[in-house]
């Protein structure tokens, strides 16, 4: 418990100092902006601040980008309440209820609600970081080359199955991913492949490129093909009475409870994070509440739970990252994306190398959670003008600076052309409903996939038994195949179907 309270005093040092503090408010406030801007949501605005943090000491540029995930959680609701816009892809179940509150006059009281159940649900779950990581980070210190393949099996197996849509599909798109992550210098002979003897793709395909063309471009043209679809009105010009009513926070007590508890679990697992859990605590809470017949008519626990549990699994999603260098969702992905380009190698030793870093970005999630709630609520009437700004004016500003963003990683015109390229593939993979999260995954984990596959193969003088008679490693690929068996099963793929589709 002392070593505990001494990283805690290190990791609030480190997060307390004016440079972090400014970097953790600059990144909650882009994060809420861009979660209240529809579509545009937290992966490409990563994606595009990517270059910008290569000039950045390392933990302030993870300080940042964390600040942008998860404030990106609290912005998302307020367009789903006023408008009926998820401004973030976690926020659609939020619209069910919290939009027919603000029809009755309760607006204020929706959002106040989802501001105090987000605050309670991140710090719920920066505790649960704190408590997990590090006992976790000493276990996965124990893992070989074996252990490290089969984890990372495990990990977009999992991610497979949690990604809403067809079962097909997602596997398509992980095995897209790690074929992508092959093109470039083969690890061991130096040689280069499958680059089709075009000189820039020696060293890969840009990470930014990848990341910014599928999520960022292929997003906003999506969102333009749809501007003229979608009734965009700002149904409440001002919001008054953001305080809920002590009745309130009884009717939503449990349910901010049953949702951060939930969404701290889900925001664990490979492929689980916010998304999941927003969906399983609504259905969860339409289940269990007292209240239930009054679900989609303007119910207060229906905001309160979903919002709660988004927050919690947003940063829960951090404990594999930090523990195991594993990424749990695409968000994840970029921040490992980051880690790299700092120079810092994601895994277990992070703790022990880096303790500042570690530390002081856990204490910066409490940071964070706090300044999001001092400030979002006052700043609503900023968001609700922002609202007001036309698409054709905004679009074009961000395609501009996501050029210009991709440029300047190597200050190369291909990579704005193969950014370009992605964003067109990116788009039809929006036509044909396949996650593109699955891919950004098997693309940051093919690489590091390869390299523990060989090497353990190495090891085991080309022995693939290696995998099976390692006690861990074999209990990760028994748990990763158990897991495709299940999703398999006919009454397991409709539930898996109709998880993210709610009436």
């Amino acid at each position: 418990m002392d070593q505990l309270v001494a990283h805690l005093a290190l990791g609030f040092g480190v997060a307390l100092s004016v440079q972090n503090l400014l970097y953790c408010l600059t990144g909650v406030l882009l994060g809420t902006l861009i979660g209240v801007l529809p579509g545009i949501g937290p992966v490409a605005t990563m994606a595009m601040l990517l270059p910008v943090t290569f000039t950045l000491p390392p933990t302030s540029a993870l300080i940042m980008l964390a600040g942008i995930y998860y404030g990106a959680q609290y912005g998302g609701s307020t367009t789903a309440i006023l408008v009926n816009i998820p401004g973030e892809a976690t926020s659609v179940v939020t619209c069910l209820d919290g939009y027919q509150m603000a029809r009755q006059g309760r607006a204020g009281a929706a959002l106040g609600i989802s501001a105090i159940g987000s605050f309670i649900a991140g710090t719920f779950a920066t505790l649960v970081i704190v408590l997990f990581a590090p006992p976790l980070a000493e276990v996965a210190l124990k893992f070989g080359p074996a252990e490290y393949t089969s984890l990372m099996v495990l990990g977009l197996v999992g991610a497979t199955v949690l990604a809403h849509g067809s079962l097909i599909k997602a596997i398509a798109m992980v095995l897209l991913g790690l074929l992508l992550g092959l093109v470039g210098t083969d690890v061991n002979s130096g040689v280069a492949r499958f680059n089709f003897g075009v000189a820039e793709l020696t060293d890969g395909i840009s990470f930014a490129a990848v990341a910014m063309g599928v999520f960022g471009f292929a997003e906003i043209v999506a969102n333009l093909d749809q501007t003229g679809k979608v009734k965009r009105e700002v149904f409440v010009k001002k919001v008054s009475n953001l305080l809920p009513t002590l009745q309130d926070f009884k009717d939503s007590s449990g349910s901010i409870v049953r949702g951060t508890i939930l969404g701290s679990l889900l925001g664990i697992l490979p492929g689980g994070g916010a998304l999941l859990s927003s969906f399983a605590a609504y259905t969860l809470e339409k289940k269990v509440s007292w209240n239930s017949a009054n679900f989609g008519k303007g119910a207060i626990q229906g905001v309160a739970a979903p919002e709660s549990a988004n927050n919690a699994g947003a940063q829960t999603s951090f404990i594999p990252l930090l523990t195991l260098g594993i990424p749990s969702n695409p968000v994840m992905a970029l921040m490992i994306g980051a880690m790299m380009i700092q120079g810092i190698a994601p895994g277990p030793q992070v703790m022990n190398e880096r303790p500042q870093l570690f530390w002081g970005m856990i204490a910066s999630m409490w940071v964070g959670n706090l300044m999001l709630v001092i400030l979002n609520l006052p700043l609503i009437g900023i968001w609700i003008k922002l609202l007001t700004i036309p698409y054709r004016i905004l679009y074009p500003a961000i395609l501009l600076f996501c050029c210009i963003g991709v440029y300047s990683v190597q200050n190369s015109p291909f990579d704005v052309l193969l950014t370009a390229l992605f964003g067109i593939v990116g788009y039809v993979f929006v036509k044909l409903e396949c996650e593109p999260a699955p891919l950004i995954l098997g693309f940051i984990l093919g690489p590091l996939m390869e390299e523990n596959l060989r090497r353990a193969m190495l090891l085991s003088r080309g022995n693939p038994m290696t995998f099976i008679e390692r006690p861990i490693s074999g209990a990760m690929l028994a748990v990763a195949a158990f897991l495709l068996l299940i999703t398999m099963a006919p009454a397991v793929r409709k539930t898996r179907e109709e998880a993210f589709v709610e009436d």
